[in-house]
């Protein structure tokens, strides 16, 4: 089997011994080619070019869930063909590794490395479903690209955070939780102007059913699965029926008074894969295939981690059975 090995190298967890190693332990099962991302989006273009030159069978990331954004966004940039893409293969490499987490693989880049060999021996593989995300028509927005996420996307409140962190991370900081907190604390504070609902969710209605429309909401989660993140090693779950074999799930709240914000911030510390957060002031919805989320006011944007700026309005896509990924 012919295969790319994209590597990211200022992955937080990954170092030249990391690489060797697994590049080590790839080459003696496939026709291995490496390749070191150079600059934002470099993963992207590396599995696109693998794509179109129609040999390449199975690209493997090594590095956090940018990398693989960036990874599955050039596997899928002319659209989902499961069958005739290359797989889709992680080694986690970041600080956080949501997306590996919740396909059942290791934490630990060894661990990881060893399980992605036996699964190939075995052939073990599922197709999964990922989410679209592109700018509405008719609004400001209407010419932003799409681009797929794999396992969340927020708009709002968590996007502003992630945003924060990506700034931190610009000056020197390193990415770990107790750096999350303490932007989730930071950004609280700072958007006290903010706090009421300016973003509206709308459904399109069914052929004999009008649009769905919920209006004032203060910010919005989009899970692909389950968990949506991680604290820790605790997994964090809005929306706990989302799953890789569904479409999109939409976790919602409509107020961010401090009363508000430590019922649901201490709901989803305890959440389970059985109960999410719940309340007057939460709107949950499951596996939605087409929706859009408008805000009154520009808003932050993010997509797996990724901090894309602010948006007024963004139409999300839930497309099942979009890529097959080595397992």
């Amino acid at each position: 089997m012919r295969a790319l090995l994209v590597v990211n190298p200022a992955a937080t967890t990954t170092s030249v011994r990391t690489r060797d190693v697994l590049t080590h332990a790839l080459a003696s099962d496939l026709k291995l080619e490496v390749a070191e991302t150079q600059y934002r989006g470099h993963a992207r273009d590396l599995a696109r070019q693998a794509t179109e030159g129609g040999q390449t069978e199975l690209v493997v990331a090594l590095g956090g869930d940018g990398t693989v954004n960036e990874v599955v966004n050039g596997l899928l940039a002319s659209g989902p063909d499961p069958e005739s893409h290359p797989r889709l293969a992680v080694v986690p490499g970041g600080s956080t590794n949501v997306f590996a987490r919740a396909l059942g693989l290791p934490n630990d880049v060894v661990e990881a490395t060893g399980a992605l060999l036996d699964a190939l021996r075995d052939g073990s593989e599922r197709t999964i479903g990922l989410g679209l995300a592109a700018g509405t028509p008719g609004t400001e927005d209407e010419g932003v690209p799409e681009r797929w996420f794999t396992f969340c996307a927020g708009f709002g409140f968590d996007a502003g955070v992630v945003g924060r962190v990506e700034q931190q991370r610009e000056r020197g900081k390193r990415s770990t939780h107790a750096l999350y907190v303490r932007q989730v604390v930071r950004q609280f504070l700072g958007e006290a102007n903010r706090r009421r609902g300016v973003i509206t969710l709308e459904r399109p209605g069914d052929t004999e059913g009008a649009a769905e429309i919920v209006e004032n909401l203060a910010l919005a989660i989009i899970c692909n699965t389950a968990p949506w993140s991680y604290l820790g090693n605790r997994p964090i779950y809005p929306a706990p029926d989302a799953s890789f074999d569904t479409a999109l799930d939409v976790f919602a709240l409509s107020k961010l008074s401090p009363a508000a914000v430590t019922r649901y911030v201490t709901q989803l510390l305890t959440s389970t894969p059985e109960r999410g957060p719940h309340g007057k002031h939460a709107l949950s919805h499951h596996d939605l295939t087409n929706f859009t989320l408008h805000s009154q006011v520009p808003l932050p944007f993010q997509m797996d981690g990724d901090h894309l700026g602010l948006r007024t309005s963004v139409t999300f896509t839930g497309v099942r059975r979009a890529l097959r990924v080595i397992v």
